[in-house]
């Protein structure tokens, strides 16, 4: 099992904007030179909390300051984009990373970034445009037919080449046939998921669902992979977590408690999650508990992995054990502070939990 990053970002309301790049640029820096396998950055227009619009520039930006750390979109939002555009950022981006890039799609699921755009999330449209703009995308990489394409969202041309004057679409990523894809599942039994394992890209699967979900989400996997007559493999398989390391149990859970995690998901997610979802139950390992149940304990108690390195391996060995096997785990991104403390977390995480992990896989 390898260990990576992925991160929303998350910063209060009021944070100072550069400030706040620079300590996610400053976080991922940390985790390369730990040992980190890989760093995802997700995408949001409209949220404060969730705060990076643009996550292929600060990819951009990160890569000349780390060293071995894959570094992905997670996920581009493909309604949220004209494909023309996006084929050609992801392609030069791709060439500036020179391959160490994981491309991470969705549809997305923010309801102020829906209203943005004009997508009533309702009729399922995301859904249908998500796989309209990844076969435009694919198609301009691998065989840029000239003609007319579109629909009732984009409308674009690919010019007859002129290939005196070298005019035409030409740009193609770096890797071939194009960079890792990779699509996260959220809901039981995920569609997105079956589309994975059909197409035998990297499944991913968020942080706030509980463990038989979790199970469901494997499943989905599989019966894509069927479909399709592929073998999927579970090494491929990211499973986010959030995840803090102390000395003694006591002391992290008194830190988590008192601290970052706990403000965010108290300030944030318990606020905005009814909002998309009409209540809690994505949380709950009992959808019939009460929204009001679902507090710091309760996530520490079941879906967070918080404790000394000796508990949090047993707690990550259950989760193991649990789904059935899985390839990454992906550490969820916080502002944590004070940092030093969660410089010191994830020392711990790298030095005294993953070495006891390393049967796993």
């Amino acid at each position: 099992m390898e260990i990576g990053y992925f991160t929303m970002p998350l910063h209060p309301l009021g944070s100072n904007y550069t400030q706040s790049l620079d300590e996610d640029l400053e976080q991922i820096v940390i985790l390369d030179r730990l040992g980190f396998k890989e760093a995802w950055i997700g995408e949001h227009f409209t949220a404060e909390w969730e705060n990076i619009p643009a996550p292929d520039l600060l990819i951009a930006k990160a890569i000349p300051l780390t060293k071995n750390i894959i570094l992905g979109t997670g996920v581009s939002c493909l309604p949220n984009h004209d494909p023309f555009v996006l084929a050609h950022r992801i392609a030069v981006l791709d060439h500036l990373a020179k391959g160490r890039f994981y491309w991470g799609v969705g549809s997305g699921t923010f309801i102020g970034d829906f209203e943005a755009f004009g997508i009533d999330p309702k009729t399922g449209e995301q859904r249908d445009l998500t796989n309209e703009s990844l076969d435009f995308i694919l198609n301009l990489w691998n065989n840029p037919k000239p003609g007319s394409y579109g629909n009732k969202r984009w409308k674009f041309n690919v010019p007859e080449p002129q290939n005196d004057i070298g005019l035409g679409v030409h740009v193609r990523p770096y890797q071939t046939p194009h960079p890792p894809i990779a699509v996260a599942g959220i809901t039981e039994k995920s569609g997105t998921l079956k589309i994975a394992g059909e197409r035998d890209w990297i499944p991913m699967s968020i942080n706030f669902i509980p463990k038989d979900v979790l199970n469901s989400h494997w499943a989905s996997v599989e019966e894509g992979a069927e479909k399709s007559g592929k073998t999927p493999e579970r090494s491929k398989w990211r499973i986010a977590r959030d995840v803090y390391v102390a000395d003694t149990t006591e002391e992290a859970r008194r830190e988590v408690k008192e601290g970052t995690l706990a403000r965010d998901f108290t300030d944030y997610f318990f606020k905005i999650v009814p909002k998309i979802r009409g209540n809690l139950d994505i949380f709950k390992v009992d959808k019939s508990m009460p929204d009001s149940d679902v507090t710091p304990d309760y996530m520490i108690d079941n879906l967070w992995l918080v404790g000394s390195p000796d508990d949090v391996v047993g707690q990550v060995k259950e989760l193991y054990d649990h789904v059935g096997g899985f390839g990454v785990l992906l550490i969820m991104g916080h502002e944590w502070k004070p940092k030093d403390k969660w410089v010191h977390s994830m020392k711990l995480l790298v030095e005294e939990v993953m070495p006891k992990l390393k049967d796993l896989g």
